[in-house]
């Protein structure tokens, strides 16, 4: 079964949600919120991707650390620190089954990973 990581009340989420249901498309929702995040989990992730594609750059966690913070990521070991800190700096969603098969949320994409 899919397993879908973010936030609930996130608008990106709340669309690739919406579209996974309107395919038909089972799957467990992971709130980080609720449940936070592994370390393990983040480091299985950042064997599949890179971390520049997991930090969420445009988003409001992001933009409110201090540029000493911002500039602190340079590798998987301080995006991780980061990401264990402040989930909500994580890309939303993420979208797995034994794989990550979507970071984000783009309809294109998702026609072509889930048909």
């Amino acid at each position: 079964m899919l397993k879908v990581y973010g936030i609930p009340n996130c608008d990106t989420v709340k669309k690739a949600t919406v579209w996974l249901k309107n395919k038909g498309i089972a799957y467990e929702f992971h709130d980080y919120k609720k449940l936070g995040i592994s370390e393990s989990k983040l480091e299985e992730w950042l064997g599949q991707v890179p971390y520049d594609k997991l930090v969420n750059r445009a988003g409001t966690t992001f933009k409110k650390l201090t540029d000493e913070e911002k500039a602190k990521i340079t590798d998987n070991a301080s995006a991780i620190a980061l990401m264990l800190e402040k989930s909500s700096v994580i890309k939303r969603p993420i979208v797995e089954s034994d794989r990550i098969l979507a970071v984000g949320f783009k309809p294109e994409e998702y026609e072509i990973v889930f048909g």
